[in-house]
């Protein structure tokens, strides 16, 4: 896999680099520092990952996201960042980047989050995603008393399937009661709505 790291201070750069190569899938690595840095590289070396800081100076990550998929679609875009700030998270989603990662995420987590973003699904970091449930999401009290059984059994880890044996109903119901619960709840996946069951049963 070859990454490529884009953050305005060296340090954080030869850091996260030090890191990744712990990791045998990672082999190839470049940095930047800005914008016009990051696009003549993906341009050159065709990287299959960008890890973006946010802020990089006085420019920003996401606005280098925008432009370097015009260069390069396919390749997956993950922002590293110190931000918890609702507006950041909203602004990333948005524009449906691969991974939302905090930098205070220890290597095992980082590593792991960088195999899931390749194998195509999305990863934000649960700190970002705890934050942000517990700040802006619909009430509990949306859901019919069906959708609250299949969310609690979410919460727990159970598959599709599991819940359907559990609760005697069908898998296909459950995939719509699981369709409802994202929709009424304003969520993404299963994984946040785990988070936000798991936090209202607290």
């Amino acid at each position: 896999m070859k990454i490529l790291v884009v953050d305005d201070h060296p340090l954080v750069r030869k850091g996260l680099i030090s890191v990744l190569a712990m990791d045998r899938c990672c082999k190839n690595f470049f940095e930047a520092s800005n914008i016009e840095q990051t696009l003549r590289l993906i341009k050159e070396e065709e990287p299959d990952l960008a890890i973006i800081d946010l802020r990089l100076g006085h420019e920003d990550g996401l606005s280098l996201v925008k432009q370097a998929r015009k260069i390069r679609k396919q390749m997956k875009y993950v922002i590293l960042t110190s931000s918890i700030h609702n507006e950041d998270f909203t602004r990333a989603k948005r524009m449906e980047v691969d991974g939302y990662i905090l930098k205070e995420a220890i290597t095992e987590d980082l590593i792991y989050a960088l195999h899931v973003i390749m194998r195509g699904k999305k990863y934000y970091d649960p700190m970002i995603m705890e934050y942000n449930l517990t700040r802006g999401n619909k009430s509990f009290d949306v859901l019919t008393s069906r959708e609250q059984d299949v969310l609690n059994e979410i919460a727990v880890g159970l598959s599709n399937n599991e819940i359907a044996k559990k609760l005697f109903i069908s898998e296909y119901t459950v995939k719509k009661h699981v369709s409802n619960i994202l929709g009424k709840l304003n969520l993404s996946h299963r994984t946040e709505a785990a988070l936000y069951a798991n936090k209202i049963i607290q």
